[in-house]
């Protein structure tokens, strides 16, 4: 017998039980002999154990939320030192090992004191770093995350 000479139907028709002996579901139509489980009406729910107290119940649950948003990368304002005179992006933080990924969000916070002339260009920082990168005689720009580009597209260049 090949795959293709299977007569299947596509719908099979509900059994229809507790029709006769005849029709071969009939008398106690596959429920058995007595007991709670051959009873009409109400069935029991998924999780009912026999008065055991239920999986669900003995589990422990995880409180709170989980939140799907990736945190944002830090980096301090002191690593900006290392960056006299130059712009830093994600790129450049990223090659320098400041952080794990370039195509994330990287927000620089305050720590330490910034003695560097910087041109930061990402996606978030304090506004005491802001503040901070103008007394030094840089400028600030927020930036939109990069996108990872596919491979595809990196053949091409």
């Amino acid at each position: 017998m090949k795959y293709n000479d299977l007569q299947v139907s596509a719908n099979k028709n509900k059994k229809r039980v507790g029709r006769g002996i005849a029709a071969g579901q009939g008398k106690t139509a596959g429920r058995g002999t007595k007991g709670q489980n051959a009873r009409t009406g109400k069935k029991l729910r998924a999780m009912f154990q026999g008065g055991q107290r239920p999986l669900a119940q003995a589990v422990p649950k995880a409180r709170g939320f989980k939140s799907l948003r990736t945190p944002a990368q830090v980096v301090y304002l002191d690593h900006l030192n290392a960056f006299d005179g130059k712009t830093v992006d994600n790129a450049l933080l990223f090659t320098e090992g400041y952080i794990a990924t370039p195509f994330h969000t990287v927000k620089v916070i305050a720590r330490g004191e910034l003695k560097a002339k910087v041109d930061l260009k990402v996606q978030a920082a304090s506004a005491s770093v802001v503040i901070a990168i103008e007394k030094a005689g840089g400028s600030f720009e927020k930036v939109a995350t990069p996108l990872r580009q596919s491979i595809k597209e990196t053949e091409e260049k």
